[in-house]
Protein backbone atom coordinates (compact mmCIF):
# COMPACT_ATOMS: atom_id res chain seq x y z
CA UNK A 1 0.00 0.00 0.00
CA UNK A 2 1.54 3.35 -0.98
CA UNK A 3 0.04 6.73 0.15
CA UNK A 4 1.16 10.33 -1.35
CA UNK A 5 0.42 13.23 -0.20
CA UNK A 6 0.57 16.75 -1.46
CA UNK A 7 0.62 20.04 0.42
CA UNK A 8 0.12 19.06 4.08
CA UNK A 9 1.88 20.95 6.48
CA UNK A 10 5.53 21.45 5.68
CA UNK A 11 5.17 18.06 3.07
CA UNK A 12 5.16 19.98 -0.55
CA UNK A 13 4.68 16.27 -1.68
CA UNK A 14 5.69 13.00 -0.55
CA UNK A 15 5.03 9.10 -0.66
CA UNK A 16 6.05 6.50 1.78
CA UNK A 17 4.42 2.53 1.36
CA UNK A 18 3.42 1.02 4.61
CA UNK A 19 5.51 -2.32 5.77
CA UNK A 20 5.45 -4.23 8.87
CA UNK A 21 7.80 -1.99 10.50
CA UNK A 22 7.15 1.71 9.34
CA UNK A 23 9.31 4.50 10.88
CA UNK A 24 9.70 8.23 9.68
CA UNK A 25 12.57 10.12 11.45
CA UNK A 26 14.02 13.33 10.59
CA UNK A 27 14.15 17.09 12.28
CA UNK A 28 11.68 19.40 14.07
CA UNK A 29 8.75 20.36 12.12
CA UNK A 30 9.55 18.45 9.03
CA UNK A 31 6.09 16.93 8.36
CA UNK A 32 6.77 13.40 10.65
CA UNK A 33 3.65 13.97 12.79
CA UNK A 34 1.83 15.24 9.91
CA UNK A 35 2.07 12.19 7.84
CA UNK A 36 1.10 9.73 11.01
CA UNK A 37 -1.88 12.02 11.69
CA UNK A 38 -3.09 11.94 8.04
CA UNK A 39 -3.12 8.02 7.96
CA UNK A 40 -4.44 7.67 11.34
CA UNK A 41 -7.26 9.85 10.05
CA UNK A 42 -8.09 8.38 7.30
CA UNK A 43 -8.09 5.08 8.52
CA UNK A 44 -10.31 5.93 11.28
CA UNK A 45 -12.61 7.96 8.44
CA UNK A 46 -12.31 4.69 6.57
CA UNK A 47 -13.81 2.22 9.34
CA UNK A 48 -16.19 4.47 10.74
CA UNK A 49 -17.77 6.74 8.45
CA UNK A 50 -16.95 6.17 5.12
CA UNK A 51 -19.50 3.87 3.32
CA UNK A 52 -19.26 1.46 0.39
CA UNK A 53 -22.42 1.81 -2.18
CA UNK A 54 -24.54 -1.40 -1.95
CA UNK A 55 -26.76 -1.87 -5.62
CA UNK A 56 -29.94 -1.06 -5.24
CA UNK A 57 -30.39 -4.68 -7.29
CA UNK A 58 -29.18 -6.57 -4.18
CA UNK A 59 -31.91 -5.13 -1.72
CA UNK A 60 -34.50 -5.65 -4.03
CA UNK A 61 -33.80 -9.38 -4.17
CA UNK A 62 -33.13 -9.82 -0.13
CA UNK A 63 -36.87 -8.23 0.06
CA UNK A 64 -38.16 -10.60 -2.85
CA UNK A 65 -36.92 -14.00 -2.40
CA UNK A 66 -35.62 -13.57 1.34
CA UNK A 67 -31.65 -13.91 0.36
CA UNK A 68 -29.02 -13.06 -1.58
CA UNK A 69 -25.87 -13.83 -3.09
CA UNK A 70 -23.38 -10.86 -3.38
CA UNK A 71 -19.90 -11.30 -5.51
CA UNK A 72 -16.98 -9.94 -3.45
CA UNK A 73 -14.73 -10.37 -6.36
CA UNK A 74 -16.27 -7.30 -8.35
CA UNK A 75 -15.58 -4.70 -5.15
CA UNK A 76 -12.01 -6.64 -5.70
CA UNK A 77 -12.06 -5.56 -8.94
CA UNK A 78 -12.88 -1.86 -8.37
CA UNK A 79 -10.93 -1.46 -5.19
CA UNK A 80 -8.76 1.32 -6.75
CA UNK A 81 -12.16 3.16 -7.45
CA UNK A 82 -13.94 2.91 -3.81
CA UNK A 83 -10.24 4.04 -2.53
CA UNK A 84 -10.10 6.68 -4.40
CA UNK A 85 -13.51 7.90 -3.45
CA UNK A 86 -13.14 7.34 0.08
CA UNK A 87 -10.28 9.65 -0.13
CA UNK A 88 -11.64 12.15 -2.11
CA UNK A 89 -14.09 12.36 1.30
CA UNK A 90 -11.46 11.84 3.57
CA UNK A 91 -9.73 15.50 2.24
CA UNK A 92 -12.61 17.36 3.49
CA UNK A 93 -12.24 15.54 6.48
CA UNK A 94 -8.86 17.17 7.22
CA UNK A 95 -9.96 20.24 9.02
CA UNK A 96 -11.19 17.79 11.48
CA UNK A 97 -8.44 15.39 12.04
CA UNK A 98 -5.98 18.53 12.51
CA UNK A 99 -8.31 20.84 14.50
CA UNK A 100 -7.23 23.32 12.05
CA UNK A 101 -8.78 25.82 9.96
CA UNK A 102 -10.07 24.66 6.36
CA UNK A 103 -7.73 27.03 4.38
CA UNK A 104 -4.82 25.40 5.29
CA UNK A 105 -6.09 22.21 3.74
CA UNK A 106 -7.78 23.91 0.60
CA UNK A 107 -4.70 22.52 -1.85
CA UNK A 108 -3.97 19.25 0.15
CA UNK A 109 -4.33 16.08 -1.33
CA UNK A 110 -4.32 12.53 -0.35
CA UNK A 111 -3.99 9.65 -2.06
CA UNK A 112 -3.78 5.51 -1.37
CA UNK A 113 -2.60 3.43 -3.72
CA UNK A 114 -2.65 -0.76 -3.92
CA UNK A 115 -1.84 -3.71 -5.72
CA UNK A 116 -4.64 -5.50 -5.84
CA UNK A 117 -3.07 -8.75 -5.36
CA UNK A 118 -2.36 -6.95 -1.90
CA UNK A 119 -5.96 -7.86 -1.19
CA UNK A 120 -6.80 -10.91 0.90
CA UNK A 121 -10.58 -11.52 1.47
CA UNK A 122 -11.23 -12.52 5.13
CA UNK A 123 -11.27 -16.09 5.62
CA UNK A 124 -14.98 -16.16 7.61
CA UNK A 125 -17.35 -14.03 8.58
CA UNK A 126 -21.02 -14.11 10.02
CA UNK A 127 -23.32 -10.96 11.69
CA UNK A 128 -26.29 -11.54 12.77
CA UNK A 129 -28.76 -8.30 13.33
CA UNK A 130 -31.76 -7.78 15.60
CA UNK A 131 -33.82 -6.38 18.59
CA UNK A 132 -33.79 -7.75 21.95
CA UNK A 133 -36.71 -9.97 21.16
CA UNK A 134 -35.49 -11.81 17.54
CA UNK A 135 -32.73 -11.52 15.09
CA UNK A 136 -33.93 -10.37 11.76
CA UNK A 137 -31.04 -10.62 9.15
CA UNK A 138 -28.23 -12.17 9.11
CA UNK A 139 -24.77 -11.39 7.03
CA UNK A 140 -22.39 -14.67 6.15
CA UNK A 141 -19.14 -15.45 4.29
CA UNK A 142 -17.75 -19.09 4.52
CA UNK A 143 -14.04 -19.68 4.14
CA UNK A 144 -12.56 -20.12 0.49
CA UNK A 145 -15.61 -18.65 -0.63
CA UNK A 146 -15.89 -15.29 -1.89
CA UNK A 147 -19.42 -14.62 -2.05
CA UNK A 148 -21.86 -12.88 0.61
CA UNK A 149 -25.03 -14.35 2.25
CA UNK A 150 -27.21 -11.92 3.15
CA UNK A 151 -30.36 -13.51 4.76
CA UNK A 152 -34.12 -12.62 5.97
CA UNK A 153 -34.73 -14.02 8.99
CA UNK A 154 -38.13 -13.09 9.62
CA UNK A 155 -41.07 -11.75 7.44
CA UNK A 156 -40.37 -8.52 5.13
CA UNK A 157 -43.35 -6.60 7.31
CA UNK A 158 -41.67 -8.01 10.74
CA UNK A 159 -38.16 -6.90 9.55
CA UNK A 160 -38.79 -3.07 10.92
CA UNK A 161 -35.35 -2.28 9.57
CA UNK A 162 -34.54 0.39 7.46
CA UNK A 163 -33.64 -0.24 3.88
CA UNK A 164 -30.28 2.29 4.23
CA UNK A 165 -29.58 0.39 7.15
CA UNK A 166 -29.50 -2.81 5.82
CA UNK A 167 -27.15 -1.12 3.08
CA UNK A 168 -24.97 0.11 5.71
CA UNK A 169 -24.09 -3.15 7.35
CA UNK A 170 -23.71 -4.90 4.62
CA UNK A 171 -21.12 -2.24 3.08
CA UNK A 172 -19.21 -2.01 6.47
CA UNK A 173 -19.37 -6.02 5.90
CA UNK A 174 -17.75 -5.92 2.68
CA UNK A 175 -15.46 -3.22 4.06
CA UNK A 176 -14.01 -5.63 6.60
CA UNK A 177 -13.92 -9.00 4.37
CA UNK A 178 -12.56 -7.22 1.65
CA UNK A 179 -10.33 -4.50 2.59
CA UNK A 180 -9.39 -5.22 6.44
CA UNK A 181 -6.07 -6.55 5.64
CA UNK A 182 -5.42 -3.36 4.55
CA UNK A 183 -7.33 -1.11 6.81
CA UNK A 184 -6.85 -2.61 9.98
CA UNK A 185 -7.87 -1.61 13.72
CA UNK A 186 -5.64 0.82 14.54
CA UNK A 187 -4.22 2.81 18.28
CA UNK A 188 -2.42 5.75 18.59
CA UNK A 189 0.11 7.14 21.43
CA UNK A 190 0.14 10.66 20.16
CA UNK A 191 3.18 12.81 21.78
CA UNK A 192 0.53 14.75 24.34
CA UNK A 193 0.03 11.00 26.18
CA UNK A 194 2.22 11.98 29.07
CA UNK A 195 -0.24 14.90 29.73
CA UNK A 196 -2.92 13.07 28.76
CA UNK A 197 -2.12 10.31 31.75
CA UNK A 198 -1.86 13.01 34.53
CA UNK A 199 -4.87 15.02 33.75
CA UNK A 200 -6.87 12.04 32.31
CA UNK A 201 -9.71 12.41 35.49
CA UNK A 202 -9.90 16.25 34.10
CA UNK A 203 -9.55 15.81 30.47
CA UNK A 204 -13.87 15.02 30.13
CA UNK A 205 -14.07 17.97 27.48
CA UNK A 206 -17.55 17.56 26.33
CA UNK A 207 -18.50 17.04 30.04
CA UNK A 208 -16.38 20.40 31.50
CA UNK A 209 -17.34 22.59 28.59
CA UNK A 210 -20.94 21.76 28.88
CA UNK A 211 -21.33 22.17 32.68
CA UNK A 212 -19.15 25.50 32.22
CA UNK A 213 -21.30 27.14 29.21
CA UNK A 214 -25.07 25.63 30.15
CA UNK A 215 -24.67 26.79 34.11
CA UNK A 216 -24.53 30.24 32.32
CA UNK A 217 -28.39 30.03 32.47
CA UNK A 218 -28.94 30.22 28.53
CA UNK A 219 -31.74 28.67 27.38
CA UNK A 220 -31.05 27.88 24.01
CA UNK A 221 -27.98 26.07 24.16
CA UNK A 222 -27.70 22.99 22.32
CA UNK A 223 -26.07 20.31 23.65
CA UNK A 224 -24.92 19.37 20.59
CA UNK A 225 -23.19 22.21 18.92
CA UNK A 226 -21.46 22.49 21.93
CA UNK A 227 -19.63 18.57 21.72
CA UNK A 228 -18.86 19.66 17.92
CA UNK A 229 -17.24 22.38 19.44
CA UNK A 230 -15.43 20.80 21.71
CA UNK A 231 -14.25 18.07 20.23
CA UNK A 232 -13.30 20.80 16.75
CA UNK A 233 -10.66 21.85 19.75
CA UNK A 234 -8.25 19.24 19.56
CA UNK A 235 -6.55 16.91 16.99
CA UNK A 236 -8.04 13.79 16.57
CA UNK A 237 -5.62 11.34 17.45
CA UNK A 238 -4.90 13.46 20.34
CA UNK A 239 -8.71 13.41 21.45
CA UNK A 240 -8.63 9.63 20.84
CA UNK A 241 -5.38 9.08 23.01
CA UNK A 242 -7.03 11.29 25.66
CA UNK A 243 -10.53 9.18 25.34
CA UNK A 244 -8.50 5.77 25.70
CA UNK A 245 -6.75 6.96 28.56
CA UNK A 246 -9.45 8.06 30.43
CA UNK A 247 -11.43 5.10 30.08
CA UNK A 248 -8.62 2.59 31.25
CA UNK A 249 -10.88 1.40 33.69
CA UNK A 250 -13.16 -0.31 31.40
CA UNK A 251 -10.41 -1.49 29.29
CA UNK A 252 -8.57 -2.78 31.93
CA UNK A 253 -11.49 -5.88 32.13
CA UNK A 254 -10.33 -7.41 28.46
CA UNK A 255 -7.06 -9.45 27.85
CA UNK A 256 -5.09 -9.42 24.88
CA UNK A 257 -3.64 -12.32 22.90
CA UNK A 258 -0.63 -10.85 24.24
CA UNK A 259 -1.62 -10.81 27.60
CA UNK A 260 -3.40 -14.62 26.65
CA UNK A 261 -0.39 -16.01 24.86
CA UNK A 262 2.78 -14.32 25.18
CA UNK A 263 3.30 -12.54 28.75
CA UNK A 264 6.95 -12.90 28.86
CA UNK A 265 6.40 -9.71 26.82
CA UNK A 266 4.56 -7.96 29.46
CA UNK A 267 7.39 -8.69 31.84
CA UNK A 268 9.62 -7.28 29.54
CA UNK A 269 7.61 -4.16 29.49
CA UNK A 270 7.03 -4.47 33.43
CA UNK A 271 11.14 -4.14 33.32
CA UNK A 272 11.16 -1.10 30.97
CA UNK A 273 8.61 0.83 33.44
CA UNK A 274 10.12 -0.38 36.63
CA UNK A 275 7.03 -2.05 37.99
CA UNK A 276 3.15 -2.10 36.87
CA UNK A 277 0.68 -0.62 36.89
CA UNK A 278 -2.81 -1.55 38.61
CA UNK A 279 -6.41 -0.44 38.64
CA UNK A 280 -8.46 -1.12 41.98
CA UNK A 281 -11.68 -2.33 42.79
CA UNK A 282 -12.77 0.92 43.27
CA UNK A 283 -11.22 2.20 39.21
CA UNK A 284 -8.68 4.12 40.52
CA UNK A 285 -5.20 3.72 38.73
CA UNK A 286 -1.59 3.26 40.03
CA UNK A 287 1.70 2.91 39.56
CA UNK A 288 3.47 0.16 41.68
CA UNK A 289 7.32 0.02 41.66
CA UNK A 290 8.92 -3.21 41.79
CA UNK A 291 9.98 -4.67 45.17
CA UNK A 292 8.56 -1.84 46.94
CA UNK A 293 5.22 -1.29 48.82
CA UNK A 294 3.68 1.84 47.27
CA UNK A 295 1.25 2.71 44.99
CA UNK A 296 1.58 6.15 43.04
CA UNK A 297 -0.71 8.04 41.24
CA UNK A 298 0.06 9.45 37.68
CA UNK A 299 1.26 12.89 39.17
CA UNK A 300 3.59 11.23 41.79
CA UNK A 301 4.97 8.85 38.97
CA UNK A 302 8.13 9.41 36.56
CA UNK A 303 7.50 10.68 33.59
CA UNK A 304 8.44 8.06 31.81
CA UNK A 305 6.12 5.77 33.29
CA UNK A 306 3.02 8.11 31.98
CA UNK A 307 4.39 8.55 28.80
CA UNK A 308 4.21 4.37 28.04
CA UNK A 309 1.04 4.13 30.19
CA UNK A 310 -1.53 3.84 27.07
CA UNK A 311 1.04 1.66 25.28
CA UNK A 312 0.98 -0.56 28.45
CA UNK A 313 -2.24 -0.87 28.73
CA UNK A 314 -2.87 -1.74 24.94
CA UNK A 315 -0.50 -3.89 24.84
CA UNK A 316 -2.16 -5.93 27.94
CA UNK A 317 -5.75 -5.60 27.18
CA UNK A 318 -6.56 -4.53 23.49
CA UNK A 319 -4.01 -5.30 20.92
CA UNK A 320 -4.50 -8.35 18.25
CA UNK A 321 -2.62 -9.83 15.74
CA UNK A 322 -2.96 -7.83 12.34
CA UNK A 323 -3.71 -4.67 14.05
CA UNK A 324 -1.58 -1.43 13.57
CA UNK A 325 0.25 0.21 16.63
CA UNK A 326 1.10 3.62 15.83
CA UNK A 327 3.73 6.05 18.18
CA UNK A 328 4.74 9.50 18.05
CA UNK A 329 7.65 9.92 18.76
CA UNK A 330 8.34 6.57 21.61
CA UNK A 331 11.33 8.01 23.26
CA UNK A 332 9.72 10.53 25.29
CA UNK A 333 11.36 10.79 28.91
CA UNK A 334 13.23 7.40 28.14
CA UNK A 335 16.65 6.88 29.10
CA UNK A 336 18.96 5.28 26.21
CA UNK A 337 19.19 2.35 27.34
CA UNK A 338 15.07 1.49 27.72
CA UNK A 339 14.96 3.66 24.21
CA UNK A 340 16.79 0.57 23.40
CA UNK A 341 14.57 -1.60 24.95
CA UNK A 342 11.20 -0.35 23.60
CA UNK A 343 13.07 -1.18 19.65
CA UNK A 344 13.27 -4.39 21.00
CA UNK A 345 9.70 -4.99 21.70
CA UNK A 346 8.88 -3.54 18.49
CA UNK A 347 10.73 -5.93 16.85
CA UNK A 348 8.98 -8.79 19.04
CA UNK A 349 5.32 -7.35 18.32
CA UNK A 350 6.06 -7.02 14.64
CA UNK A 351 7.24 -10.66 14.73
CA UNK A 352 4.07 -11.24 16.51
CA UNK A 353 2.10 -10.06 12.98
CA UNK A 354 1.72 -6.55 15.36
CA UNK A 355 2.08 -3.71 12.40
CA UNK A 356 4.25 -0.81 13.82
CA UNK A 357 4.09 2.69 12.47
CA UNK A 358 6.63 5.18 14.83
CA UNK A 359 7.79 8.55 13.98
CA UNK A 360 11.40 9.58 15.90
CA UNK A 361 13.96 11.51 16.87
CA UNK A 362 16.11 8.33 18.79
CA UNK A 363 19.69 7.46 16.97
CA UNK A 364 19.22 4.81 20.06
CA UNK A 365 16.01 3.21 18.50
CA UNK A 366 17.66 3.07 15.01
CA UNK A 367 20.55 1.87 15.68
CA UNK A 368 19.15 -1.04 18.21
CA UNK A 369 16.82 -2.13 15.22
CA UNK A 370 20.22 -1.94 13.05
CA UNK A 371 21.36 -4.11 15.89
CA UNK A 372 18.55 -6.68 15.39
CA UNK A 373 18.51 -6.93 11.44
CA UNK A 374 22.81 -7.30 11.67
CA UNK A 375 21.98 -10.40 14.42
CA UNK A 376 19.67 -11.87 12.01
CA UNK A 377 21.48 -14.08 10.51
CA UNK A 378 22.77 -17.88 10.71
CA UNK A 379 26.37 -17.12 11.24
CA UNK A 380 27.77 -18.82 14.64
CA UNK A 381 29.90 -15.52 15.63
CA UNK A 382 26.31 -13.47 15.57
CA UNK A 383 24.43 -16.38 17.48
CA UNK A 384 27.68 -16.04 20.22
CA UNK A 385 27.21 -12.03 20.30
CA UNK A 386 23.60 -12.22 20.95
CA UNK A 387 23.82 -14.95 23.58
CA UNK A 388 26.05 -12.98 25.22
CA UNK A 389 24.00 -9.91 24.79
CA UNK A 390 21.26 -11.39 25.79
CA UNK A 391 19.32 -11.08 22.79
CA UNK A 392 16.07 -13.16 22.31
CA UNK A 393 15.72 -15.22 19.01
CA UNK A 394 12.07 -13.24 18.41
CA UNK A 395 13.72 -9.82 18.76
CA UNK A 396 15.75 -10.37 15.64
CA UNK A 397 13.99 -9.06 12.62
CA UNK A 398 14.43 -9.21 8.86
CA UNK A 399 15.22 -5.87 6.56
CA UNK A 400 12.44 -6.36 4.50
CA UNK A 401 9.86 -6.17 7.24
CA UNK A 402 11.10 -2.70 8.12
CA UNK A 403 10.35 0.58 5.72
CA UNK A 404 12.03 3.64 7.10
CA UNK A 405 11.82 7.47 5.49
CA UNK A 406 13.51 10.67 6.75
CA UNK A 407 11.68 13.78 6.45
CA UNK A 408 14.02 16.02 4.66
CA UNK A 409 14.20 18.49 1.57
CA UNK A 410 15.05 16.80 -1.44
CA UNK A 411 15.74 18.01 -4.88
CA UNK A 412 12.69 16.32 -7.19
CA UNK A 413 10.05 17.47 -9.86
CA UNK A 414 6.36 18.73 -8.72
CA UNK A 415 3.79 17.37 -10.09
CA UNK A 416 2.59 18.94 -12.67
CA UNK A 417 5.84 21.31 -12.76
CA UNK A 418 8.57 21.32 -15.15
CA UNK A 419 11.52 22.72 -12.88
CA UNK A 420 13.29 20.82 -10.12
CA UNK A 421 13.06 22.43 -7.05
CA UNK A 422 14.36 21.27 -3.44
CA UNK A 423 11.04 20.85 -1.38
CA UNK A 424 10.11 19.13 1.79
CA UNK A 425 9.31 15.43 1.59
CA UNK A 426 10.02 11.65 3.00
CA UNK A 427 13.07 10.04 1.44
CA UNK A 428 13.44 6.39 1.64
CA UNK A 429 16.31 5.20 3.66
CA UNK A 430 18.57 2.64 2.78
CA UNK A 431 18.62 -0.46 4.57
CA UNK A 432 21.28 -3.55 4.27
CA UNK A 433 20.22 -6.97 5.49
CA UNK A 434 23.84 -6.97 6.69
CA UNK A 435 24.69 -3.41 7.93
CA UNK A 436 20.71 -2.16 9.00
CA UNK A 437 19.30 1.09 8.08
CA UNK A 438 21.09 4.19 6.78
CA UNK A 439 19.36 7.65 9.25
CA UNK A 440 21.21 10.09 7.44
CA UNK A 441 19.54 12.64 9.77
CA UNK A 442 20.84 11.39 13.15
CA UNK A 443 24.33 10.50 11.61
CA UNK A 444 25.32 14.28 10.28
CA UNK A 445 24.72 15.72 13.29
CA UNK A 446 26.73 12.83 15.34
CA UNK A 447 29.45 13.55 12.66
CA UNK A 448 29.43 17.37 13.48
CA UNK A 449 29.52 16.54 17.83
CA UNK A 450 32.44 14.57 17.02
CA UNK A 451 34.43 16.64 14.45
CA UNK A 452 33.99 19.53 17.10
CA UNK A 453 35.27 17.53 19.64
CA UNK A 454 38.62 16.31 18.26
CA UNK A 455 39.50 19.57 17.13
CA UNK A 456 39.34 20.39 21.07
CA UNK A 457 41.19 17.72 22.10
CA UNK A 458 44.02 17.72 19.23
CA UNK A 459 43.32 21.10 17.71
CA UNK A 460 46.40 22.68 19.40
Amino acid sequence: MRIKINDLGPLRQAEFSMGDMTIICGGNNTGKTYATYALFGFISFWQEAFKIIIVEDYIDILFADGIVYIDLKKYVEHAEEILADSCLKYQMQLPMVFASSADRFKNTKFNIYIDLEDIRLQDSYERRIGSANAERFSITKNEGVAELVVTLLVEEEKLRIPRNVIEEFIGDAIKRIVFGNLFPNHFIASAERTGAAIFRKELNFARNRLLDEMGQGESNLNPMDLLFKVYKDYALPVKRNVDFTRDIENISKDSSFIARQHPDILSDFADIIGGDYTVTRNDELYYVPKGKYVKLSMDESSSAVRSLLDIGFYLRHVVQQGDLLMVDEPELNLHPENQRRIARLFARLVNLGVKVFITTHSDYIIKELNTLIMLNHDKPHLTQIADREGYKLDELISSDKIKVYIAEKALFLLDGNKRRGRYQTLVPADIDPELGIEARSFDETIDTMNRIQEEIVWGE
